[in-house]
């Protein structure tokens, strides 16, 4: 389940307006995932937006989704350190 949602927020993320490359905040990657995901009708919408940037532009796609699975993993995977202080 867990990687069902990164999976679906870095559709989202992805299918957003953001720059690649940027170092968003937390909350504007939050903001980023919900207008795409109201944008593109749901997260199947993202995954469609995903699924054509690869059958269009699969050089950049690729880019574009290691940049989003990055800063998704960075804002809602907690760090390593995290866990073990807990």
């Amino acid at each position: 389940m867990r990687s069902q949602m990164l999976a679906a927020r870095a559709a989202a993320l992805f299918a957003s307006d953001l720059p690649s490359g940027s170092r968003p905040s937390a909350a504007v990657v939050e903001s980023a995932i919900a207008v795409s995901v109201r944008r593109c009708g749901g997260t199947r919408g993202c995954a469609a937006t995903l699924a054509a940037a690869y059958g269009d532009y699969p050089e950049t796609a690729v880019v574009r989704m290691r940049w989003a699975r990055s800063v998704v993993q960075s804002v809602y995977e907690p760090s390593p350190a995290l866990v073990l202080a807990a």
